[in-house]
């Protein structure tokens, strides 16, 4: 009897601390209790994230990040992160809550738990106008394609055309900066950023890869966050602030896909 007891007692105690290590270990919670939250940014992808003139960090990621930032009444700390810095920004702990025009893939969602999507945009390849459209992947094949290193674009041609010229920048700033400048035929990229570069009057999609929602994300194991979040969302989805987001900064509203 006494072994059943003692037994039992272990495994109440053994519950009562997987139970406290849950509550510290929410983060909803520690951003409530801190009255900050920290958000990863682009800061060189127009409209996403950028400079103004001015030298302000401004575009659609940044002002959905000062909404969610309001709506859980707690100060906005803006982190920059470079494309492929994003994910590992987020699982090393330096920010809370990542919205940087990431798409969801189930390899990324090994490493990280996404939220429903926010914004929809078309991933394809762009080139000038007046030269050729393509209907086929292996269409490309040869052609010297600028793209973000690491990101959807860059891991969906090493895939699927592994025979194109892809040449590969740290960000996408440097992928279009290339294009522009002709050292490559076409750069890869979202619709939003392609079609609001400087010199984009006269750029086509020349290849349409996919509709691409974007998403949130954070920690796995971060439920109540996620949870929250996806109100949010919903919230402000339902309301029409995210559809004036998006036809401010994309000049067009993509119905989102459901998830």
């Amino acid at each position: 009897m006494n072994f059943f007891r003692t037994a039992l007692a272990a495994a109440a105690i053994a519950a009562v601390s997987l139970t406290s290590g849950s509550a510290f270990a929410d983060k909803l919670q520690d951003i409530l209790n801190a009255g900050k939250v920290r958000i990863g940014v682009l800061a060189d992808s127009a409209p996403w994230g950028f400079r103004d003139g001015e030298g302000k960090l401004t575009g659609f990621d940044v002002e959905l990040a000062n909404l969610v930032a309001a709506d859980l009444g707690v100060d906005l700390e803006i982190v920059e992160v470079t494309g492929a810095a994003r994910l590992p920004s987020l699982l090393s702990d330096q920010i809370d809550v990542l919205v940087a025009a990431a798409g969801a893939t189930p390899e990324r969602a090994q490493q990280v738990m996404f939220t429903s999507p926010y914004v929809a945009v078309q991933l394809g390849v762009y080139g000038k106008a007046g030269t050729p459209t393509y209907s086929k992947p292996a269409e490309l094949s040869g052609k010297s394609i600028a793209v973000a290193r690491g990101t959807t674009l860059d891991v969906w041609l090493t895939d699927n055309v592994p025979d194109a010229n892809l040449v590969r920048f740290e960000d996408a700033a440097s992928a279009l900066a290339a294009f522009f400048a002709g050292q490559t035929e076409y750069f890869a990229e979202n619709s939003a950023i392609a079609l609001n570069a400087s010199g984009s009057a006269d750029v086509e999609l020349k290849y349409l890869i996919r509709q691409s929602p974007a998403h949130a994300a954070v920690r796995h194991g971060e439920h109540n966050l996620l949870q929250w979040l996806n109100t949010d969302l919903f919230f402000n989805r339902l309301n029409g602030k995210l559809e004036a987001l998006q036809v401010k900064w994309f000049k067009e509203a993509t119905p989102l896909p459901n998830m």
